[in-house]
């Protein structure tokens, strides 16, 4: 069967901005289906077999559903690499890569790390693959992310230890020591919500995203707590944060006694990591 760039192309602006609609296009031409960069530009028809036309149809569908890009493909890339990901995990985001490019200037080598709420294990994974004579462990509450992060894990040939942990619950054992606990947990208040997308709020975990109005560091404050018995003498604290809450994050974490607080901003112009020593 035939079927042209355009015909999809106006599939998808049913759903989606023209600009949008172009560049999901793309991707669905180029890497899902297998046509080339420069056939794509010149607008050439594309023959597609039965099963390819019925996939293509699927991926309309779900793409029509805002269902985001990636989950329709099931990878994300992460600094290069490229990550299962699903339903169950938040997609990796350029912001977070900016916080792993911070973390190997300025983690030793052979550090022991603590990613918690890891979701597709991108953080945990990446600094496993980066600082190989590191030891990484990884926390999630969620069984979906868990099995997605081990996914990765073994994809990658990544050698992170996954736990299954509830960060808001756990009390450590006395012998449990990190030299850095890095973090990227849930941190959109539940105001934030009506400023967000459909393709996130409709598609991407929940549990993963938000946090309450009336207390938007719970989890910055318990990493804090946990961090004072298990990271070691000068370890640090590595955070991605809602842009809105840099200095209160700051200034939370000077009164539970850390010190050397940096509020870097990301490539937007936004506060988005907090750094801290014990």
């Amino acid at each position: 069967m035939t079927v042209s760039v355009s015909h999809i192309r106006h599939a998808l602006q049913e759903s989606y901005s023209a600009q949008e609609a172009a560049n999901l296009s793309r991707i669905v031409c180029c890497e899902m289906l297998g046509q080339t960069a420069v056939d794509y530009y010149l607008g050439k028809d594309m023959i597609l077999s039965p099963k390819e036309m019925q996939d293509l149809d699927t991926i309309l569908a779900r793409l029509r559903n805002f269902e985001p890009i990636q989950y329709v493909q099931g990878t994300a890339r992460f600094l290069e690499r490229s990550y299962y990901v699903a339903p169950g995990v938040l997609i990796p985001r350029p912001e977070t890569e900016e916080l792993v490019e911070v973390m190997l200037k300025e983690v030793p080598s052979g550090a022991r790390i603590l990613d918690i709420g890891t979701g597709s294990g991108c953080i945990a994974i990446s600094l496993s693959k980066m600082l190989p004579d590191a030891k990484v462990t990884a926390w999630d509450i969620s069984d979906t992310a868990l099995r997605i992060a081990r996914r990765n894990n073994e994809a990658l040939q990544a050698s992170v230890c996954f736990v299954q942990r509830d960060v808001l619950a756990y009390v450590p054992g006395s012998g449990e020591r990190y030299d850095v606990i890095v973090s990227n947990p849930p941190y959109v208040t539940e105001s934030e919500k009506q400023e967000m997308e459909r393709n996130v709020l409709d598609w991407e975990p929940f549990s993963a995203l938000f946090v309450p109005d009336n207390d938007p560091l719970l989890f910055y404050r318990r990493i804090a707590e946990l961090g004072k018995g298990m990271l070691a003498s000068g370890g640090r604290l590595y955070f991605e944060i809602n842009r809105a809450f840099g200095e209160a994050t700051a200034t939370m974490l000077r009164a539970q006694g850390y010190t050397n607080l940096r509020v870097l901003k990301d490539i937007s112009g936004n506060d988005r990591i907090v750094i801290a020593e014990r």
